[in-house]
C-alpha cells in the first residue's frame, strides 16, 4: 500500500484577491477545496443544503439547495449581488440517495432528483454565474465529475453514475464555447475517496455483513475492481489538483478531465 502523503504548505497569496464559490463545500471534497483556496489567501464563498455548526472567519455560507432552481438563485443572487460575481467557481456539490436493487427499483422520482442533484445544479449555476465572467473577461470553472461515469455501479449508484456522465460531457461542449472568450473549463473525476462519508459507508457494510472494518474496506475497493495505489484517494489531494487547474500555473489546461482515482480505472 502507497503511503499516505503529506501535503505542502501552499503559497499564502496564490489567490490573492480571487473571489471563489465552491458548491457544496462543508463536507469532504467539498470542503478540503475551500479550504486549500482559503489558505491560497482567495475570498471563499460555500453553499450547501444545511449550514455547517461553524462558518470560518474570512468565508460567506449561504444556505440552499442547489437541486431546486430557487436554490440556485438564491446564490447567484447572493454571489453577484455581494461581490459582482467569481473569479473560480467549483461545482462540488452532488451524490447519490437512490435505493439499492438496480435499475427496477428506481423511480422517476430518484432519476430526476440525481439528475437535479449532479447535473442541473451545475448547468443552472454556470448560466446564471458565466455572464459576469464573460463580462470581466476572465475566469475559471472545474466541474467535480466522478470515475462512475466510465465505471457505472448499477446496484445503487446507477444515476448518480448517468448524471455524472451528462456533467462531463456538458463541460467539454461548454470549454469550446467559452475558452476562446477568457474562461477555462475542466472536469475532475475522483474515484473511491476518503471522507466522513466514505467511513460511514464502510462502518454499514462492516456491521450488516458481520465483519471488521478493514474487510469491509477492502471489499468496497474490489466492487470498483480494485485499487492499485492500495489505498482511497484523500480529499486534500483532489483539492490539490483543483487548486492547480485553476491557478495561473495551468494557464493552457483547459477542456480537459482529470482521473484522480489511485489507478482503479485500467484503461485508457
Amino acid at each position: 500500500m502507497t503511503p499516505l502523503p503529506s501535503h505542502p504548505n501552499p503559497d499564502a497569496n496564490e489567490f490573492a484577491g480571487k473571489r471563489v464559490l465552491v458548491t457544496g463545500g462543508t463536507k469532504g471534497i467539498g470542503e478540503a477545496i475551500a479550504a486549500r483556496f482559503r489558505s491560497g489567501g482567495a475570498t471563499v464563498i460555500t453553499c450547501a443544503r444545511t449550514a455547517p455548526g461553524e462558518v470560518r472567519s474570512g468565508e460567506l455560507f449561504i444556505e440552499a439547495d442547489l437541486s431546486t432552481a430557487s436554490g440556485v438563485e438564491i446564490v447567484a443572487t447572493t454571489v453577484l449581488s455581494k461581490f459582482g460575481g467569481v473569479d473560480i467557481l467549483v461545482h462540488n456539490v452532488g451524490g447519490s440517495a437512490s435505493p439499492g436493487g438496480g435499475f427496477a427499483a428506481l423511480s422517476d422520482a430518484d432519476w430526476e432528483f440525481a439528475f437535479n442533484w449532479n447535473f442541473h445544479s451545475a448547468v443552472r449555476l454556470d448560466r446564471a454565474l458565466i455572464p459576469s465572467m464573460l463580462e470581466q473577461g476572465h475566469g475559471a470553472i472545474i466541474h467535480i465529475s466522478s470515475i462512475q461515469r466510465r465505471l457505472p455501479l448499477y446496484e445503487a449508484t446507477l444515476p448518480y453514475a448517468a448524471a455524472k456522465a451528462a456533467l462531463t460531457n456538458y463541460s467539454k461542449g461548454l470549454s469550446n464555447e467559452v475558452g476562446p472568450k477568457g474562461i477555462r473549463v475542466n472536469t475532475v473525476s475522483p474515484g473511491f475517496i476518503k471522507t466522513s462519508a466514505a467511513d460511514g459507508l464502510i462502518d454499514r457494510i462492516a456491521k450488516d455483513a458481520g465483519i471488521d472494518r478493514e474487510s469491509a474496506l477492502q471489499g468496497l475497493m474490489q466492487s470498483l475492481g480494485g485499487i492499485p495505489l492500495g489505498r482511497p484517494g484523500q480529499a486534500e489531494e483532489v483539492a490539490e489538483l483543483v487548486a492547480f487547474l485553476a491557478s495561473n500555473r495551468a494557464p493552457s489546461m483547459h477542456g480537459g478531465e482529470y482521473v484522480i482515482d489511485g489507478g482503479t480505472i485500467r484503461t485508457v
